[in-house]
């Protein structure tokens, strides 16, 4: 009598994930016709719009930077603001 296995093999989280960006890709590499007029402004409309991507991505990449280094500064020395002897109008 012979011996039949089956074998059912679950699909993990990273290859579900790998079949759903294969999916995603290949549905925005296949090329259809356009049907469009673009002018020349189109492309300065493009240009612009990168730069203003790049410069807020840059922006929030300081900002967050900023953040993380400022948790590894010492305190500064000498008097605070608002603190004793920080403004002459507390005197």
């Amino acid at each position: 009598m012979p011996v039949i296995v089956t074998s059912t093999v679950l699909p993990t989280a990273a290859a579900t994930v790998l079949v759903y960006t294969l999916v995603v890709v290949i549905g925005l590499a296949m090329a259809s016709p356009a049907q469009a007029y673009l002018d020349p402004g189109t492309g300065s409309m493009l240009v612009s719009a990168l730069i203003g991507i790049a410069a807020a991505v840059g922006l929030a990449v300081k900002m967050f930077w900023y953040r993380v280094t400022g948790r590894f500064r010492r305190p500064r020395r000498g008097a605070r603001p608002g603190g004793e002897g920080g403004s002459p109008a507390h005197e």
